[in-house]
């Protein structure tokens, strides 16, 4: 282990000093420099189903940290990160934003980019009563009057209008069957997606849900296959169970267009499915080609953590720089201070898109439609709506 000699010298030096003297330095030093430090916390998936992604999302969170604190850091401060395991489920996130809570001197929080996980979060949030951004899509949880609730990808009535015009307007797909987890994320997705068909003239010809976690999507591939649709809208919560779904229907030779949601585009996902996506089209809050800041981050992490960069890392990426610019401007980690000043925020472009807050806490508009091209996954368009 490295180091060794400067402790040695160290306590050399402060061995004439008496015992008491030295535990008040210690002391001093400890809470001088916890003060000067701002606590961030996340909560995110270290072990369980979404441990791969979760990783992804504590590296994103990471960069944009020493990022800041190369910088100068905010107010003279720099920043602290502070991880807490959610054990990819609903109670796992509710303790794991609990323990965090309970340091008064966390100012900020990153939540989870799972909607279920959120809405289980979401009455501590009240309660709390500071910042807390997610990444999780389902409209409903910047519309249900959290304050404290900041959200930094688009959501889901965004990803449903660009599948549907994007499937029946570039694609002139018709007879579409919808696939969705029936947690919150899925049903939200699946009944948004119906009605922007239904805006199109399209009614689904099967809806097709399934529970999270599900080891066996065979009932669901053939209901698809037999239904006779040329195209799937999906929603998946979970990447392992998107994997599966691919993997089977290629097995019994589905080939429908395929345009899904933004887990279809995500690193785990590839990794769990590989040729089994190949040709899918999906809705992209994250593309490394659909802006320079996007490419830039995507270049700096696929050179630190060697895997491609996706939106697990952008959103939290995204989250802690934007934390540093309402911390910045408000001038203060004072909670009602730092929820205007995130509100304020208008024109930053960071990488999953260029913010512009609304009064409900949705910062982003808009999504890139991107195709699976032999496993790399390439930039269509991007197509932005205008702020509510």
């Amino acid at each position: 282990m490295p180091h060794h000699h400067g402790h040695s010298r160290c306590r050399a030096a402060l061995a004439g000093l008496p015992l008491a003297g030295l535990a008040l330095i210690g002391s001093v030093l400890t809470s001088t420099a916890r003060a000067q430090d701002i606590l961030i916390g996340m909560a995110t998936p270290l072990t369980g189903a979404a441990a791969e992604s979760g990783r992804y999302a504590q590296w994103g969170a990471e960069m944009a940290v020493a990022e800041v604190n190369a910088a100068g850091g905010v107010l003279g401060r720099k920043l602290k990160l502070v991880i807490e395991d959610d054990q990819t489920s609903n109670p796992g996130i509710v303790a794991a934003f609990n323990r965090l809570a309970s340091d008064p001197q966390i100012a900020v929080f990153l939540g989870s980019i799972r909607s279920t996980q959120v809405h289980a979060m979401d009455p501590d949030v009240r309660r709390v009563a500071k910042p807390v951004f997610f990444g999780g899509t389902d409209p409903l949880l910047t519309q249900a009057g959290d304050p404290w609730l900041f959200r930094a990808r688009p959501n889901d009535s965004y990803s449903a209008k660009v599948i549907a015009a994007f499937g029946v307007e570039t694609l002139h797909l018709q007879k579409w069957a919808i696939i969705s987890s029936s947690d919150a994320f899925g049903s939200s997705g699946a009944r948004l997606l119906t009605a922007d068909l239904a805006a199109l003239g399209i009614k689904p010809i099967t809806q097709q849900s399934y529970p999270n976690q599900a080891a066996d999507f065979t009932p669901v591939v053939l209901s698809v296959k037999n239904s006779g649709a040329d195209a799937i809208g999906s929603y998946f919560t979970f990447e392992q169970d998107l994997g599966v779904f691919a993997r089977q229907a290629r097995q019994f030779g589905l080939r429908t267009t395929w345009v899904g949601s933004p887990s279809i585009a995500d690193t785990a996902a590839l990794h769990l499915a590989g040729p089994a996506l190949w040709g899918t089209y999906g809705v992209a809050d994250f593309n490394a080609d659909s802006s320079p800041e996007t490419h830039t981050f995507a270049e700096k992490y696929l050179a630190l953590h060697h895997v491609p960069a996706d939106n697990f890392g952008g959103w939290t990426y995204d989250s802690i720089h934007l934390a540093a610019i309402a911390i910045a401007a408000a001038k203060t980690t004072e909670p009602a201070k730092l929820r205007a000043a995130i509100l304020a925020i208008q024109g930053y472009k960071g990488v999953e898109g260029t913010y512009d807050f609304d009064a409900q806490g949705d910062g982003l508009h808009g999504y890139n439609v991107v195709h699976n091209d032999h496993g790399k996954i390439v930039f269509v368009k991007r197509v932005d709506f205008p702020k509510p």
